[in-house]
C-alpha cells in the first residue's frame, strides 16, 4: 500500500515479472553443474497500470523470455506426467511469439487474471493463474505457481485447467498437504469472484489497448538477481 516504502512504478517502466521453480532450484542441471538458480520464469514487462487496488502489466509480442526446458533442451510439457517434475531442468531463452497478454494482480490475491487475444485483437479469454501472492523487489515481481489454472471465456462461463499438473505436483512432493488446501480455498474465491463476475473481469480490460509508443522490454543478462524471497 502507499506510504509503506512499497516499491511503485509509472506506466511505461519496464520490469521484471517472474516465477521461482518449485523445486527450488535443487533438481540441478542434469550436467554436474549443480544447484540451478531457483527463478525458472523470467519475462519483461512494460507497466500500465500500479495503484492501490491493481497491477497490470503488459507483455508484448516477441519479447525475450527465460522459460523452464528438461536439461536436454526439450520442452517441459513434452515428457510424460509420471516425471514431468523430477527430470532435470534447466532454463533457455525463448521468444514469445503469440499476441500479447495483458497480465492483472491485485495486492494479496493468490492468482493473478491473465487476458488473451487473437490477431486483430479479437478477445479470446482471460485465464486465472492460481500463484503465491506477488512480491514486489527493486526489479519487478515474483510469484510461485501452484499449478491449477481457471479458463474464462467471453460469455462468463469457466472450467479448471491443469487438474492432472496439480494432482502430479502433490504426488511428487512439490506441494504439501497444507498448501495444497490453500490452493484449492484460493480456486474457489477465484471461481465466487468470476461467478460474481467481479473485477477484473467486469472492467472492461478486454477493450484495452497498448501504447503505440512502448518497446518491447529487453531481457537483461541478470535476470535471476535478487530473488524476492516467498512466504513460507
Amino acid at each position: 500500500m502507499a506510504g509503506t516504502g512499497e516499491v511503485r512504478w509509472a506506466p511505461g517502466d519496464q520490469i521484471l515479472w517472474r516465477y521461482r521453480d518449485n523445486g527450488g532450484g535443487d533438481r540441478g542441471n542434469g550436467d554436474g553443474s549443480g544447484r540451478r538458480s531457483p527463478v525458472h520464469i523470467c519475462r519483461p514487462v512494460t507497466v500500465v497500470q500500479d495503484t492501490d487496488e491493481l497491477l497490470a502489466v503488459w507483455m508484448a509480442p516477441g519479447t525475450e523470455c527465460v522459460r523452464p526446458v528438461l536439461a536436454d533442451g526439450t520442452q517441459v510439457h513434452a515428457e510424460p506426467l509420471a516425471t514431468r517434475y523430477t527430470a532435470p531442468r534447466t532454463t533457455a531463452r525463448s521468444t514469445w511469439f503469440g499476441t500479447g497478454v495483458l497480465k492483472l494482480a491485485r495486492p494479496g490475491d493468490p492468482w493473478s487474471v491473465w487476458l488473451f487475444w487473437d490477431r486483430g485483437w479479437a478477445f479470446r479469454n482471460w485465464y486465472v493463474n492460481l500463484e503465491e501472492p506477488l512480491v514486489r523487489w527493486s526489479g519487478g515481481v515474483d510469484s510461485q505457481d501452484h499449478f491449477l489454472d481457471i479458463s474464462v471465456h467471453p460469455d462468463h462461463s469457466w472450467r479448471w485447467l491443469d487438474e492432472d499438473e496439480f494432482a502430479q505436483a502433490q504426488r511428487v512432493g512439490l506441494m504439501d498437504r497444507a498448501t495444497t488446501a490453500r490452493v484449492r480455498e484460493a480456486g474457489r474465491a477465484a471461481v465466487e469472484v468470476i461467478q460474481e463476475w467481479g473485477a477484473p473481469f467486469r472492467d472492461g480490460w478486454e477493450h484495452w489497448r497498448p501504447e503505440p509508443h512502448w518497446r518491447v522490454p529487453p531481457l537483461p543478462d541478470d535476470w535471476d538477481r535478487t530473488p524476492a524471497r516467498m512466504p513460507s
